[in-house]
């Protein structure tokens, strides 16, 4: 149905509604005082009035159970339909306008509840700047947000959003990166560093490069997988829509069974009022769409409510080890000098191979010295032979630095005694970087890429959330993973793997009878997040490869984010089966309350109405879900 309907048919509810109402207080006033049949006659108002008011209830019920038959599909409202044609027919005017009144009170509770869904879009929406102000030569220009172009200069002021993805060209400024990333931290951003559409710059002036515009940026793509997501449907919305049909098929049977046996119109007219209630069609789509809305918020996108339920079935977890369980980057973890007279040698050379060497521990090192007082000298010449070491030649000596059989080759001698402790440092997982001068060996630095904060806690926490197996993987040797997996409390690693090796591993460990998850960097990682029953993102902000390749993407690199998607699932389930429990009991009372004689078809109309909003009042609870870490 498109906008124009729907906004229609809610007016026309509104009308029905003021309308019943109207007919409703005046047929009871005059009943009331006796002078009904004496307006009757007067011709003031006739049951034709009440009747047309009824009739017009009808209408909206009628076009959608007839547009459902046509495509093939059995509804609610055609148990509805059926029961106002049923008093229309018995000439219960005021149950039939009562009917009508609950009936559209219903569909516009209902258009207010998957208003609240929408709702979540328009407030990610409302923190895209519409006007923007950019730099041509020393000109500044105020533009539509749509006519920013690649390569734009953009001043962003104190208090403005950035409106689109870019690299800061000057200036210096604290950027609120919450909308994207859900993590209130405010970040300082400086020239060269990566800024992104929708944040917000608290304090400071920038000026900055935009290398990605309007649908392009990482916000508007999160804006469109989160609209996808909540028109996506849960394995538990399906299973709610294929019981619909098979219970309004019974309902028809049952009562037309009935009144063969007790020629009671208005017994099944009561019948059908009662069960006509379609709060659970609307609570469980509602409740998917919440949970969505909730997850979002807080910087995870959820691709579809099938991942949302999904995840609440996870029993196996697999992770990458770099990036995911350890934060992607080495780490000096000691220093051992073999003579301490030559100490005031060992870190001045140290820092002057860094600063010329490409391999990941030249970062670390020069990490490892930046504070510290020391005279790096100058290298004269340098020969590097990557994946082994380097050599510089400083003072008129030659310097090398790298691994163990480097050195060797090089001619550097090693006694039995520094090779036992070198071995030992290796033993613990860590890789090594040797430095001689000439042939004299001065000691050696040792490495790790170390753990993210509370990785073994949050480890734990997902075991007792019901993860049953956490399994690393890693390309790293058996030592170094071994390491990491026991301080994260993995029990279960994989080591030597190269990214098709990941592969076998998933396929074996992947089983109908439980979901299988799979973390990682969206990137390196793609083909296995894939491959995997629920793929998970880590870090994927301003990574398209991640967005595209994922199911769910977590903006921020952090483990933690893990455990909140596993509570949001488990409660969003909770509250959706809590729907159908709910919707089951209600029905049960109800037509307890109809063979009992205790209502009749006004009744059951009022009970229909009022017991439509218990589900869809919980499954409001999710709108209202603050996500903890």
């Amino acid at each position: 149905m498109n906008s124009e309907n729907r906004f229609f048919l809610f007016w026309l509810d509104i009308g029905i509604i003021i309308l019943s109402i109207l007919a409703l207080l005046v047929y009871w006033l005059l009943k009331s005082t006796g002078t009904f049949s004496a307006f009757l006659n007067a011709a003031a108002i006739s049951y034709r009035f009440i009747a047309s008011i009824a009739i017009l209830g009808l209408l909206p019920v009628l076009i959608s159970a007839l547009r459902a038959l046509f495509k093939r599909r059995l509804t609610i409202d055609l148990l509805a339909s059926i029961a106002l044609v049923f008093a229309l027919i018995n000439q219960e005017w005021s149950s039939a306008v009562f009917i009508s009144l609950m009936l559209a009170s219903a569909r516009v509770f209902a258009s207010y509840t998957a208003n609240q869904a929408k709702k979540s879009i328009q407030s990610l929406l409302k923190l895209r700047p519409q006007k923007v102000h950019i730099k041509d030569g020393d000109i500044i220009k105020e533009i539509k947000v749509d006519e920013l172009k690649i390569g734009d200069l953009i001043l962003v002021e104190a208090g403005e959003r950035i409106p689109a993805d870019g690299i800061v060209e000057s200036g210096t400024g604290t950027i609120d990166q919450s909308s994207l990333t859900g993590e209130s931290k405010p970040l300082t951003k400086q020239p060269k560093d990566k800024v992104w559409s929708s944040t917000l710059n608290i304090d400071g002036s920038l000026v900055i490069k935009a290398d990605k515009v309007g649908e392009d940026t990482t916000f508007s793509k999160i804006v469109k997988l989160v609209e996808e997501a909540q028109r996506g449907k849960a394995a538990i919305v399906s299973f709610a829509e294929h019981f619909t049909n098979w219970y309004i098929l019974a309902t028809l049977i049952g009562s037309l069974a009935i009144y063969f046996i007790t020629h009671n119109l208005l017994l099944i007219l009561s019948i059908l009022l009662v069960t006509c209630a379609d709060d659970i069609a609307v609570a469980i789509p509602l409740g998917i769409s919440a949970a969505i809305g909730a997850a979002a918020k807080k910087g995870i996108i959820v691709k579809g409510g099938n991942f949302i339920e999904g995840f609440s079935k996870v029993k196996v977890l697999v992770t990458d080890k770099t990036g995911t369980i350890t934060r992607g980057k080495l780490q000096v973890q000691n220093i051992v000098i073999f003579e301490k007279k030559l100490k005031e040698k060992f870190l001045p050379y140290l820092g002057a191979i860094a600063s010329v060497s490409r391999h990941p521990t030249a970062a670390a090192t020069l990490n490892y010295l930046e504070g510290k007082k020391i005279n790096i000298p100058k290298i004269e010449e340098i020969n590097e032979k990557p994946g082994h070491g380097i050599k510089g030649l400083i003072n008129k000596e030659w310097i090398f630095a790298g691994n163990k059989k480097f050195l060797i080759a090089s001619g550097v001698k090693i006694s039995a005694e520094e090779n036992n402790l070198m071995e030992k440092e290796k033993a613990l997982g860590r890789s090594l970087t040797a430095l001689s001068e000439g042939n004299d060996l001065l000691g050696f630095v040792s490495f790790s890429d170390t753990l993210k904060p509370q990785t073994a806690k949050i480890i734990d926490e997902l075991k007792e959330l019901g993860i049953e197996r956490i399994i690393m993987l890693t390309g790293d040797n058996e030592k170094v993973a071994a390491e990491v997996a026991q301080q994260a409390h993995i029990k279960e690693f994989k080591a030597n793997l190269l990214p098709q090796d990941k592969i076998k591993v998933l396929k074996q460990l992947l089983n109908p009878s439980y979901k299988v998850a799979m973390v990682g960097d969206g990137v390196n990682d793609a083909a296995a997040l894939s491959l995997a029953d629920i793929g998970v993102a880590m870090g994927a902000i301003g990574s398209d490869a991640a967005i595209e390749s994922a199911d769910i993407i977590l903006m921020k690199d952090e483990l933690k984010d893990i455990p909140i998607l596993m509570k949001l699932s488990l409660y969003a389930m909770k509250v959706l089966h809590q729907d159908i429990l709910i919707w089951a009991l209600t029905n049960i009372a109800g037509l307890s309350l109809v063979f009992a004689g205790l209502i009749g078809p006004t009744g059951a109309a009022a009970y229909n109405f009022i017991t439509d909003f218990i589900p869809l009042i919980n499954s409001m609870k999710l709108f209202r879900l603050h996500l903890k870490k």
